[in-house]
């Protein structure tokens, strides 16, 4: 079993899982549909192609920086009304979450030879990578160049080094880890059961840990 690490870090990040209609949500954490989307990209898969080998790895997310919350309020005119015909005098308002300077080391956890093809797809994407939204833009590579390991992937979150504040006290002071887990945990709707194209998601569990980085210890919180 191997384990690929990905570095998800920008001025902005939206991680929606239960956005409808004119509010868009964040978690404060990357969803799995939002990374395998990202993924996806990095491969040049269509929103209509099979992402079946995709929905099968495990995720893990370390919270190296937690983002703040924010949102932005947003409006917009001339839309299409229930006849079909633009409506010059309507105006919907949208409000959008998003995570604002959060920095998180994601896991995906599966079979060898298909994590290194993802590997090599993030250091040279096929096309732009985004965090949640396309106009988020990485602040730093997605692609790390040490991030393919051999291993278990909470063993391997344990072991990276931090991706912030280096060589400070806050080295050692744990980390939130968010787990997927196969038999119990708080239930996130993110986990793709179809095409992108299809929209259709079905439920995973997950958990919270508290974790030391570069220490590998990990300690168990509230299901999150």
């Amino acid at each position: 079993m191997a384990t690929l690490l990905m570095c998800l870090a920008g001025p902005m990040q939206s991680w929606g899982t239960t956005s409808r209609f004119d509010e868009r949500d964040t978690q404060l954490e990357p969803s799995k549909s939002g990374v395998l989307g990202l993924v996806c990209a990095a491969l040049g898969r269509d929103r209509t192609a099979p992402i079946d080998d995709l929905a099968t790895l495990r995720m893990g997310v370390r919270v190296d920086r937690e983002g703040i919350p924010m949102r932005d309020y947003q409006t917009a005119t001339g839309v299409i009304a229930s006849s079909g015909k633009v409506d010059a005098n309507r105006t919907v308002v949208s409000q959008r979450y998003y995570l604002s300077d959060a920095v998180f080391l994601v896991a995906l956890e599966g079979e060898r030879e298909l994590l290194a093809h993802i590997h090599e797809a993030l250091r040279t994407p096929y096309w732009p990578l985004s965090l949640g939204r396309k106009s988020f833009i990485p602040s730093r590579p997605v692609f790390m160049q040490d991030g393919l390991h051999e291993g278990r992937l909470l063993d391997v979150l344990g072991s990276a080094a931090l991706l912030t504040d280096h060589g400070t006290r806050q080295d050692a002071e744990q980390r939130r880890v968010v787990l997927e887990d196969a038999d119990e945990g708080t239930i996130r709707v993110d986990q793709p059961i179809a095409p992108f194209s299809e929209r259709r998601f079905g439920p995973r569990f997950v958990k919270t840990l508290q974790l030391t980085p570069g220490g590998g210890d990990a300690s168990h919180s509230t299901h999150a």
